[in-house]
């Protein structure tokens, strides 16, 4: 199946935004700084083996080889939910509350890759995170967690270990420019 939205979907094209923002440079920096220069008006295909839409629940659940593309940025996964809200009833106005995606989440664009288990973008909260072995890849530039949480309103980034992992702490490698290579 697949399915070209071409208006645009902010909500979508922030959670994929908000991912790479953290590896807009070889250090953290901030989420709204990477939405800025990029264009959320450019359409969204999303193509899956199966999408299924709950009008009850309000949910939409694309599943099955997951692909997303918007400009040069790419999001797999194995199931995509959207959980919407009909008219009415979100005191925010926004159509969308919240994006999941789930099984073997993998972002990237031309030069950055975000590496996941599962993620969340909760557009009422303004929150987005990447959960479990977490790997963000920028050129040689790599950081590794189990927890990537970003706030969206206040551009704070946070990643974190669990320790019930086994994978211990945080751990980060920026190459500075021209080495490496």
């Amino acid at each position: 199946m697949r399915i070209l939205v071409a208006r645009p979907l902010a909500p979508f094209s922030i959670l994929l935004l908000a991912m790479a923002a953290w590896l807009a440079g070889s250090a953290p920096l901030c989420a709204q700084d990477a939405i800025a220069g990029y264009d959320t008006s450019l359409p969204i295909e999303i193509e899956a083996d199966q999408l299924t839409v709950e009008q009850n629940s309000e949910t939409a659940t694309f599943s099955g080889n997951v692909i997303v593309v918007q400009g040069d940025m790419t999001l797999r996964s194995a199931k995509l939910l959207v959980i919407y809200a009909l008219d009415g009833d979100n005191a925010s106005d926004q159509p969308i509350r919240r994006i999941e995606v789930d099984g073997g989440v993998v972002m990237a664009s031309e030069r950055e890759t975000a590496k996941g288990e599962r993620g969340v973008y909760d557009v009422v909260a303004g929150t987005l995170e990447l959960f479990g072995d977490v790997t963000l890849t920028r050129d040689d530039n790599v950081i590794k967690g189990d927890v990537l949480s970003i706030d969206l309103d206040t551009s704070v980034a946070t990643m974190k270990a669990d320790p019930a992992s086994g994978r211990g702490r945080v751990k980060a490698l920026f190459l500075p420019a021209g080495a490496g290579n």
